[in-house]
């Protein structure tokens, strides 16, 4: 199959539509909001889906990477969607290396930054921050070099405004589409769902027609990441070692710091 027919949908949560999540939970389990954004986040993902095969492509993937990966209505998306879900498999899109034209970021959220809705990196509860190369970094900035390493360039993404102004400075080139405004990490000013699908069919649209111009995002190997935690506990246990088999520098109570070989290598 033609990797130009086939597109790979990432899909997380926070960035959707009318999305605040409960203040001191974010959008874990059981807390208010979550049901809803995992609706909205279907509706959202079904318009990109829906505006990539009526633009002729042959495959797209769904990928539910909120959490434990199993939040979105299955039954609502599109039915020629393949759907990646769950937990456990220790990779940033699974079957990336199979060859894709593209990603796509849905309801991604900032990297900690202030008055951003619902920012984080990976997990708000563990890690304070994350830097490559001595610039922080979120999700979308680690998980479009995950894809840039199999040569698939990140075309579009939609969240909110601070998130959106992250990507761009990342991903110049991609298309973009923005939910809401931030007002604060449990606080913003929403488009109406109906608009913003209805913006991201049309966005999506666009990147499809201007693939040729899409770009990878990369990093070289041999980079320097820090991570800095929220509690000591997993700062003195934190596992990274360095390629020549040292563990990571520990500079202070919190933040652990060396370098890794491959962009992978975080997830391991």
């Amino acid at each position: 199959m033609n990797k130009n027919k086939r597109f790979y949908i990432a899909v997380d949560l926070e960035g959707v539509a009318c999305t605040i999540g409960t203040p001191g939970q974010g959008l874990a389990q059981g807390s208010a909001g979550l049901e809803y954004a995992a609706l909205q986040g279907t509706k959202e993902a079904n318009a990109a889906a829906k505006a990539h095969f009526d633009n002729g492509a042959e495959e797209v993937w769904v990928w539910d990477c909120h959490g434990t990966g199993y939040n979105l209505k299955y039954d609502l998306l599109d039915k020629r969607c393949k759907i990646v879900m769950g937990a456990g498999s220790g990779k940033r899109f699974p079957g990336i290396e199979e060859g894709f034209a593209g990603v796509l970021f849905i309801g991604y959220h900032a990297y900690d930054t202030i008055d951003a809705v619902l920012c984080h990196v990976y997990s708000s509860a563990t890690f304070q921050h994350q830097k490559i190369n001595g610039e922080f970094v979120g999700e979308a900035q680690i998980d479009g070099a995950v894809a840039g390493k199999y040569g698939v360039p990140v075309i579009f993404a939609s969240s909110d405004d601070i998130c959106i102004s992250q990507m761009n400075a990342s991903f110049p080139w991609a298309e973009t589409v923005i939910t809401k405004r931030s007002l604060a990490w449990n606080s913003c000013v929403s488009d109406h769902p109906e608009t913003v699908c209805a913006n991201i069919y049309t966005g999506v649209k666009k990147a499809a027609y201007n693939l040729d111009k899409m770009l990878t995002f990369t990093y070289e190997q041999n980079f320097e990441y820090e991570i800095r935690y929220k509690r000591i506990e997993p700062a003195q246990g934190c596992h990274y070692r360095n390629p020549d088999g040292t563990l990571f520098a520990r500079p202070d109570a919190y933040t652990r710091v060396g370098v890794l070989k491959d962009i992978e290598d975080i997830f391991k």
